[in-house]
């Protein structure tokens, strides 16, 4: 079976790629087409997100396993089946941790025909820009709500790292 995505990266000018893969890929294989379809050597960290139908971002699927003991999930481990079941499920993707290249991706079109996969690239539309557009990071607390901000006023509120039970953490 194939899949197709419609990738928009998150820019203020549409740039929109339409990819097909087959089903059985990886995030990894995802990854790297997504990677060439905008123009980058696909050389960069990245994750995909699980996203809700609002593009709320959920569960990292990291390009590498960075667990300990090697068994976390990673786009080579997940496949695209898994990823990305049914049509309408989206994802958010970050290539570039320095730059935060972010693009939406949804699958649009599921086909029982693998050879729609000879062509991966199926629909461009506009050019990425040279540059990765500023991202503004904030929070939803509001410091002095929740938070009280004069703790850092008076050094003794600080508890010492060696007292601390770090395994209640």
């Amino acid at each position: 079976m194939a899949v197709k995505f419609r990738v928009i990266l998150d820019v203020k000018n549409d740039v929109i790629r339409d990819v097909v893969m087959a089903n059985s890929a990886n995030l990894e294989d995802l990854h790297f087409l997504i990677a060439k379809a905008f123009g980058f050597n696909g050389q960069e960290m990245a994750s995909f997100y699980k996203a809700d139908p609002d593009w709320n971002q959920g569960d990292e699927i990291p390009l590498f396993d960075m667990s300990e003991d090697g068994v976390d999930t990673s786009m080579k481990t997940y496949s695209l089946y898994d990823a990305t079941p049914n049509i309408g499920d989206k994802m958010i993707y970050v290539y570039d941790f320095m730059k935060m290249w972010t693009f939406f991706v949804e699958v649009t079109a599921q086909d029982d025909d693998k050879a729609s996969c000879t062509k991966p690239v199926t629909f461009a539309f506009g050019d990425a820009p040279e540059e990765a557009p500023e991202k503004k990071f904030e929070s939803e607390i509001v410091l002095g709500e929740e938070f009280d901000e004069d703790i850092f006023d008076n050094p003794d509120m600080f508890d010492n790292i060696d007292d601390l039970d770090l395994d209640t953490y």
